[in-house]
């Protein structure tokens, strides 16, 4: 028998509405015993390993329900190793991928073979999703059965959107058959055609084909109509606008089964960071805790800058209110990264011909701690239920809590931890990320996955 206990620590468990300075104690795997009595019910004889936690929080494992891990078929940008390692120093204990791989996963055997490695290679729990249609190319169904009876815990064809609106109707109507969320990245085609940055002022000064907010709207009404129609529960992607969350609130108090998600660098940079650092502190810096009000130095990047772009785009500063407004009021349940690596050289150029997409894993926990914790916009008990009980409710996992009997995946952080995160702290494969240089506040100090200490500082 193995045992750990954590000690000291600010327990904080949404799932069960805990809040309470406590110790956790761990037996081969799973949650034995939560409170102050925890260290007498360690069995006796029984070596326990301890970790002390005090002056920090430890709380259900994070989930991160977006993540790309490039696996198979893109390995020089990530592999499952080093994706779950970057996860791991992020304090996450559980991330879900994408199907936009090479193949795409859209059949049993490619969920297999991902599953297959991440039981070998990862070092957190890999839950995997299936493209909604074939080679993800919008034109006809994946086997929605077959990837369901394969372990899918969702289908997806992120990185594109299904373009016809009676395709995704059966999409809809095949998901709620087999018990799947469908979760979309919204972006109507016609409209973004080749934009490369949100459609507005700095697209203009900067010569820049333009994105429009209505792209990503367009598609949260069509999602909307659908979902009211067949009853299948819709998750919105990475939204971005002011528009898409309206749609969104107001759905959802007409009782549709829809959901979103807002990714960190979505509401913490607007589209004036592409013009480069002194623009986007004149413009929009301001809205940054801990640099408007000068409490930390500001990191500085060149116009046209590469990591700055992103699908979908960084929108306006009013866009980004809107964005943590819905997160404060709970529009939108879930937080996610959009951990999406590139090779060096793919960035490497005119930021017309650059790929879309950052890195995120290791970097969110922190960001999110400083625009909604530190910020004073939600309760910390409240930001980690965006991290733990909205995903493991959308996907039906037996995660997210620290219930006795439940599986021993744990995140021990300190949220006042200040830190530079720099390209040595990052496990990723690669570094296509705008945050290197920047302070940040909050920090994971160990991540557990079933009651094995997986990273520590």
């Amino acid at each position: 028998m193995t045992a750990l206990l954590i000690t000291g620590g600010r327990v904080i468990d949404p799932a069960n509405q805990l809040d309470a300075s406590a110790d956790v104690l761990v037996l081969d795997g799973a949650i034995a015993a939560v409170g102050q009595d925890a260290r007498q019910k360690s069995p006796a004889g029984v070596v326990t390993e301890e970790l002390d936690a005090r002056g920090k929080v430890v709380c259900p494992g994070l989930i991160d329900l977006h993540v790309h891990l490039r696996e198979p078929g893109q390995s020089a940008k990530e592999t499952i190793a080093t994706g779950t390692k970057a996860a791991a120093r992020g304090g996450f204990t559980s991330i879900v991928c994408m199907p936009n791989t090479a193949p795409a996963i859209d059949n049993a055997g490619q969920v297999a073979l991902v599953r297959e490695k991440a039981a070998r290679d990862a070092v957190v729990n890999v839950y995997v999703t299936g493209a909604i249609t074939k080679g993800i190319a919008g034109e006809e169904l994946a086997p929605i059965g077959s990837l369901k009876g394969a372990g899918v815990v969702a289908i997806t064809d992120d990185g594109h959107c299904v373009q016809n609106n009676e395709l995704m109707r059966r999409a809809l109507e095949y998901a709620k058959m087999f018990d799947l969320p469908i979760m979309d990245h919204c972006q109507d085609y016609a409209l973004v055609t080749d934009g490369v940055m949100h459609e507005g002022y700095w697209s203009t000064v900067l010569g820049l084909r333009g994105w429009p907010a209505a792209g990503e709207d367009a598609i949260v009404a069509r999602n909307i109509l659908l979902a009211e129609l067949t009853g299948a529960h819709v998750h919105c992607q990475h939204l971005g606008t002011a528009g898409s969350v309206r749609l969104l609130r107001e759905a959802k108090q007409r009782g549709v089964p829809i959901s979103g998600e807002a990714c960190c660098h979505h509401f913490t940079l607007t589209d004036s960071a592409v013009a480069g650092s002194e623009k986007f502190w004149a413009a929009d810096g301001k809205g940054i805790y801990g640099y408007h009000d000068g409490g930390y130095a500001r990191p500085s990047w060149p116009a046209y800058d590469t990591h700055f772009k992103m699908n979908p785009p960084l929108r306006s500063a009013a866009d980004r209110e809107a964005i943590l407004e819905a997160l404060a009021d709970g529009t939108l349940e879930v937080l996610a990264s959009d951990h999406a690596p590139h090779c060096d050289y793919e960035k490497e150029v005119e930021f017309d011909y650059a790929p879309f997409g950052i890195t995120g894993l290791e970097n969110e926990l922190a960001l999110s701690l400083m625009q909604l914790y530190h910020a004073r916009r939600l309760s910390l008990p409240a930001l980690i239920e965006k991290y733990t009980v909205a995903p493991a409710r959308l996907l039906r996992l037996k995660k997210g809590t620290l219930t006795p009997g439940a599986d021993a995946d744990i995140t021990v952080l300190d949220p006042d931890r200040e830190w530079v995160f720099e390209r040595r702290d990052t496990a990723s494969k690669s570094q296509n990320n705008p945050f290197y240089g920047w302070t940040l506040k909050g920090k994971p100090t160990a991540t557990i996955v079933a009651g094995k200490i997986v990273w520590r500082e």
